[in-house]
Order: structure tokens, then sequence, then C-alpha cells
């Protein structure tokens, strides 16, 4: 039988200790943060239409989109907008139906335009959902219900459990911070500095991955081009997401 001086012991408790903690797959954990429209699917503007019909419809509004921009913008931040500009009344009630009359057309919408999710996201979230040492997580600006209608519709609803959406916040910066902290607790521990990452494809998807410390992978797949992303300095940028090893290799690096 081996003997072991007391020091020897100290010794090897510690080394025990060490190995533990680097053995814990959380600390060492991924996050990464999808965008939904025109990162990982397009919709065929079902999402504008659907609120478009809604508008029209329920309120009595012709041409509500005119001028008004939505690539990059939270669902809180567009119905702001349009409840400005057209007067309506501003209460939480009014709020709610208009969300609601929204979601009850986007599955319709969804059905009649000609969408697809693009390419080489399907394969890239397969395998990356293989890696215990990778959670996938939401950052998109959809109404969180809306956001699980386009993906279940799509199919890949099942690759994501946790996410930051735009119920509540204009500003997509905050919707990342939700994100965080949903993270956060549904694993258990802290999301730390270099181990998130934001994919999408408008300038205020890199934004918001600055606001949470996080690596800013863009994909020109959306409304902006390549040229147009460029001088927003993501950490890296894709034309798209079909070359899933270049992908993969740029979303965990730490």
């Amino acid at each position: 039988m081996e003997q072991h001086t007391a020091g020897e012991y100290e010794d090897i408790l510690s080394l025990s200790s060490n190995i533990v903690r680097l053995r814990k797959p959380s600390h060492m954990q991924h996050i990464l943060f999808f965008d939904i429209d025109g990162t990982m699917l397009s919709t065929g503007g079902a999402g504008q239409q659907a609120m478009e019909l809604a508008l029209v419809e329920d309120f009595r509004i012709q041409f509500p989109f005119e001028g008004v921009l939505t690539a990059g913008r939270t669902d809180r931040g567009i119905a702001d907008e349009i409840f400005s500009r057209y007067e309506l009344e501003d209460s939480p009630a009014e709020r709610d139906r208009f969300m609601r009359s929204y979601l009850e057309r986007l599955p319709r919408a969804l059905e009649t335009l000609p969408g697809a999710v693009l390419p080489g996201v399907q394969e890239l979230l397969t395998q990356l959902q293989r890696d215990s040492n990778i959670h996938l997580s939401l950052l998109t600006g959809n109404y969180v219900e809306g956001a699980w209608i386009k993906l279940r519709h799509f199919g890949i609803d099942h690759f994501f459990e946790t996410g930051g959406f735009g119920d509540h916040h204009a500003l997509r910066d905050d919707v990342a911070r939700i994100a965080v902290e949903n993270v956060r607790g549904h694993l258990n521990h802290p999301v730390p500095d270099g181990m998130a990452c934001v994919i999408g494809d408008t300038p205020a998807d890199i934004s918001c991955a600055r606001a949470i410390n996080a690596r800013a992978v863009a994909v020109a797949t959306g409304m902006y081009s390549f040229a147009e992303l460029q001088p927003h300095n993501p950490d890296h940028l894709f034309s798209d997401l079909s070359d899933t090893a270049a992908v993969v290799q740029s979303l965990l690096q730490a």
C-alpha cells in the first residue's frame, strides 16, 4: 500500500480540486445568440405583411408602413413608431390588441409568402447542438410568440430554449441584456465576457453584441449587403452561413 505524508495529501487534494474545476463544463460553455429574420430565416416579408393587415383591418390605417424602417428593430420599437405616427390610443389594452391582431395573421402570411431557412443554417445548428459546451439562444426583435411561430413554421424551434425578445424594449441593446439574464438564470451560472457571441444580419445586431461584451458575427443574408455591414466592424463577416466549418470556428473563438 502506497504511503503519503500529510503534505502530499494536501497536494493531492489541491490537484484534485483543480481537476474538478477544469472539468466543470458550465464555466467553459459558449453562448451563441442567434437573430431570426434575415439571419436564420427569410419569411418573404410575412411579419410586415401580418402587421400591415392588422393595422389596415383592425385599426383602419391605410399604407401603415410607408416610410417605416423595420430591419434590425424590435416589434416594440416598431409599435412605438406606429402608435405615435398615427396617434393611436396608447394604452396597454390597445397595445395588446395590436399584438394579438398581428399574431393571428402571422401563420397565414407565413403559409402564403415564399420563405425559407437560409443557406447553411440547418447544418450549422445541427452541428452546434451536438456540442454540450455550446448553448444556443435567441436574440431577436420579434415578440416572443411571433418568434416561436416563425421558428416552428420552418422546423428549427427545437434548437432553442432561451432568448431575449422584442415585447418590452424598443432598443435592441436592452433586449441583449435581457437575453443574457435569461440564459444566466436558465444555466444557473454567469455568462463570462468573451464566451458569448451574437449572430445577426444588421448593424443593430453588431451594436447589441458590444453592449453585452460579446463578439459579433455578421451575415449578409438580410437587408444589408456585405459592403454595408463591413464599416460596423463585426468580428467576422460572412456572405451567408453555408461554410459550416468556417462559421463554427468564428463562433467559438473565445
